[in-house]
């Protein structure tokens, strides 16, 4: 299926004055003046309008590792007893952390880093669970470049710098809420 994400602006893109990309499937199809992309595929594209918005080729996390093993990031219905941010030295040693438990957590904070407008991650991971939840998540290892034929894996950032969406493979994996 073919979109149109139209934007403020597109940040790292080959055109400067670019305000919209098209995506096909998993893969970025053109990146232009909303006007010519409409013109050329609007007929067959849903588009998206993320009024005021930037879109980029998202944030590279290069201590994902650290960030996923050497911290717990607690379940919500943990909350009372655990709070809601990661936790680490001491604190975590202390917990029981069974490979379901670190797999859990790991997806939890991979939520956090999608959240944040995170595209790609670097590892490795050692812990059996949070290497499959990273390999499941669609997150590369890499951060892809904005251009026709590269993979449609972007961040589209509020004026404020906030994430509204996070796109792998064309897909939203994160839409903030409200």
């Amino acid at each position: 299926m073919l979109t149109i994400h139209r934007v403020r602006a597109v940040e790292g893109a080959p055109a400067q004055d670019a305000d919209a990309v098209v995506v096909d499937g998993a893969r970025i199809a053109a990146i232009g003046r909303y006007e010519e992309l409409y013109a050329a595929y609007g007929d067959r594209a849903r588009v998206r309008e993320w009024p005021g918005a930037v879109l980029t080729p998202g944030r590279h996390e290069p201590d994902a590792a650290a960030y996923l093993e050497a911290a717990y990031h607690p379940d919500p219905r943990e909350a009372d007893a655990l709070g809601t941010e990661p936790i680490r030295g001491a604190e975590l040693a202390a917990l029981d952390m069974p490979e379901t438990r670190w797999g859990a957590s790991a997806r939890r904070g991979l939520q956090r880093l999608l959240s944040t407008g995170t595209t790609s991650l670097t590892g490795p991971f050692t812990r059996p669970s949070v290497r499959t939840a990273v390999s499941r998540s669609g997150l590369r290892d890499h951060p892809a470049a904005l251009a026709p034929g590269a993979p449609a894996d972007f961040a589209v950032l509020a004026e404020d710098g906030t994430c509204l969406v996070t796109a792998l493979g064309g897909r939203l994996v994160y839409r903030r809420r409200g």
